[in-house]
């Protein structure tokens, strides 16, 4: 799997790493090994069926790939001969913090939903619709 970092989850990396919060090595490790967990957990992914034949019932499904293109590119060239649909893996974390709400870039620092969860207020995003206390979206 061929995976970018994003800005979010090199800070968080970056975070542990220059914290003295740790008394040794292992602390560390469990520490990062969490919150590379917890931010991969936060991405949407991509997952591919195939079949040997168009008529076939069962798919067999593999994943993730960190992208479409990637999931395309394995195919061809690895599933020759097959039929196979890519399909967009939503994000189990995003899902989560839909309802409960997450500390996390992009998210409301009052209420933790994401924008997506805010009703439009003119040019920007208003009242959270699940959160009666968030009167406005902040960054």
């Amino acid at each position: 799997m061929r995976l970018t970092p994003r800005k979010e989850e090199i800070q968080v990396v970056k975070d542990i790493l220059e914290s003295d919060e740790y008394a040794n090595a292992d602390q560390m490790a469990k520490a990062l090994i969490k919150a590379v967990a917890d931010a991969l957990w936060m991405r949407d992914w991509y997952g591919v069926g195939t079949k040997f034949r168009e008529d076939d019932p069962f798919w067999l499904p593999y994943g993730p790939f960190a992208s479409e293109s990637e999931a395309l590119q394995t195919v061809n060239k690895y599933g020759s001969g097959v039929v196979a649909r890519t399909t967009k893996l939503y994000s189990p974390g995003r899902l989560v913090a839909f309802h409960e709400g997450k500390d996390w870039p992009g998210y409301c620092r009052t209420c933790k939903h994401d924008a997506t969860w805010h009703m439009q207020d003119g040019s920007s995003r208003g009242k959270c619709v699940s959160c009666p206390a968030c009167k406005k979206f902040k960054k």
